[in-house]
Formats: structure tokens, C-alpha cells, sequence
């Protein structure tokens, strides 16, 4: 009796080496960066661009390391949050909006996509998956190229205020085509991914030895530090002054 399609495919999985490494092919497809992370959060494979892209040479020299050993601890977080939430649902999360900050304040975002690993039994071992760039992003991803001209102004504006209605007419569509184009690239309205961006800009701003709460607040368009706080702890889940305490407690333990 000839196998059926799940048997094929579970016969030719198991007959693999250890060796065969099939994201290998990732690394001939530019801009996409993969990797995988056990129930510890170590990275336990990734293909060479995400090597490189982190400064490491080989992958060996990425393997065992988690996020806090590599990024600043507010990515680490954020980053930490996704995991655990694919880990205990195993649901994927995808196209989140991961976000960097140049040295001039500007933003960079990438594309992510996050899929929980199983076991032979169907048990979630950890979390398998794709970062895009923004500029290789804008050349794959249809709605992204044509709200590219409103994401620019927003990364070069974010801390003004900005309308939606300003933003549909740079790219000359209407707000709720702008919205509907927002969450299908991003997954949430463009009043959303400004704000997200305000909240980690300000994560990096409150990390300063120097910052104070109300100065932030100003600088990142808030109209007040009530409205600061409010936005901050439905975003972060804490509020500004105790993720301040918590970040420079962190880093008092590691000096």
C-alpha cells in the first residue's frame, strides 16, 4: 500500500542526518534572517546572515546564547515577551514590528515572524524564525510599498503629533484604505504603530542616567506625564518610574 502524504513526508524527515540543515537555504535569500531558540531561550541554530548581522562569525559562536546576552535589555524584553507567549500558546506570532534605534534617534523596524518548534509528540520545544529589514521588506511585502512614503515621514516624525488623515493624503487614499493597509502589513492601525514607537523610543530615553519622566514625556509628544504614564503601562505593563528603577537596579547588579 502506497504511504499517503503525512507518511511521506515523517519517512523522509526521519531518514535525515543530523547535519542536514534545511535553513541553509535561507542564507541565498538576501535580507531574511533566521534562527531557533530552545525552551530556554538559547539559540540553537540560525542561518549566516543573522549571524553577521549580530557581529559573530560563525554560528557556533552565536549557539547557547539568548537574547539578553546580545541586545540592549529593552529589546531583550520585548523580544523575551514574544517567545514566551508562542512558547505557551503555541500559536504563531507573525509579522510583528520589531523596532531599533539609530544613534540619531531615528527608527529602524524589521519584519518578524515567530512559529513554536514541536517535538515528535506535538509538545512545544521552542521557537523557529524570520526578521526582515525594512528596505528588503518595502521590495516583498505589496501593502508596505504603498504606504512606504506615510512609514517614512512617520519614522523621521513620529514624536510630533500626526494625523491619519495627513498620512492617507501623502500616499492619496483614503484613511480607512490607509488603516485596512496598516493592519494588513503590521497588524495594527497606524495610530497603534506610531504610539509603539513613541513607547520604545522612550524605553531607550528613560534608560539615560539623567531622564526624567516629564522631560521624556515632552520630547516624545505626549501632552502631558499623566497621558505619558497611561499609554506607557497599557503598552509595557509597568509604569515609567518603576521600569526606570527596574532598568537601573539591573544594571547597578551587573557592575
Amino acid at each position: 500500500m502506497a504511504p499517503n502524504s503525512t507518511q511521506l513526508r515523517e519517512r523522509f524527515l526521519r531518514a535525515l542526518a543530523p547535519e542536514s540543515q534545511f535553513y541553509r537555504v535561507l542564507d541565498h535569500l538576501p535580507g531574511i534572517s533566521f534562527f531557533a531558540k530552545n525552551s530556554r531561550f538559547q539559540i540553537v541554530c540560525a542561518n549566516q546572515h543573522f549571524v553577521e548581522s549580530l557581529g559573530y562569525k560563525t554560528e557556533l559562536d552565536l549557539i547557547g546564547k539568548e537574547d539578553f546576552d546580545i541586545f540592549p535589555t529593552r529589546l531583550a524584553e520585548n523580544f523575551r515577551r514574544d517567545d514566551e507567549q508562542v512558547l505557551t500558546t503555541g500559536e504563531a506570532r507573525l509579522n510583528l514590528v520589531e523596532l531599533f534605534f539609530n544613534p540619531q534617534g531615528i527608527p529602524d523596524w524589521f519584519i518578524t515572524n515567530k512559529l513554536p518548534v514541536r517535538d515528535r509528540k506535538g509538545k512545544v520545544i521552542g521557537i523557529m524564525g524570520t526578521t526582515q529589514s525594512y528596505s528588503h521588506a518595502a521590495q516583498t511585502v505589496h501593502p508596505y510599498q504603498q504606504i512606504e512614503k506615510a512609514l517614512t515621514y512617520i519614522r523621521q516624525h513620529f514624536r510630533e503629533r500626526i494625523t491619519v488623515e495627513e498620512l492617507a493624503g501623502m500616499v492619496h487614499i483614503s484613511t480607512r484604505q490607509l488603516h485596512r493597509k496598516f493592519v494588513e502589513t503590521f497588524g495594527v492601525s497606524p495610530q497603534t504603530f506610531i504610539m509603539k514607537l513613541r513607547i520604545q523610543a522612550a524605553c531607550d530615553a528613560l534608560q539615560h542616567e539623567d531622564a526624567q519622566i516629564g522631560i521624556v514625556a515632552t520630547e516624545m509628544g505626549f501632552c502631558d506625564q499623566s497621558s505619558f504614564t497611561q499609554h506607557f503601562h497599557r503598552h509595557v505593563g509597568i509604569t515609567p518610574l518603576k521600569y526606570q528603577r527596574q532598568f537601573r537596579l539591573v544594571r547597578k547588579t551587573g557592575e
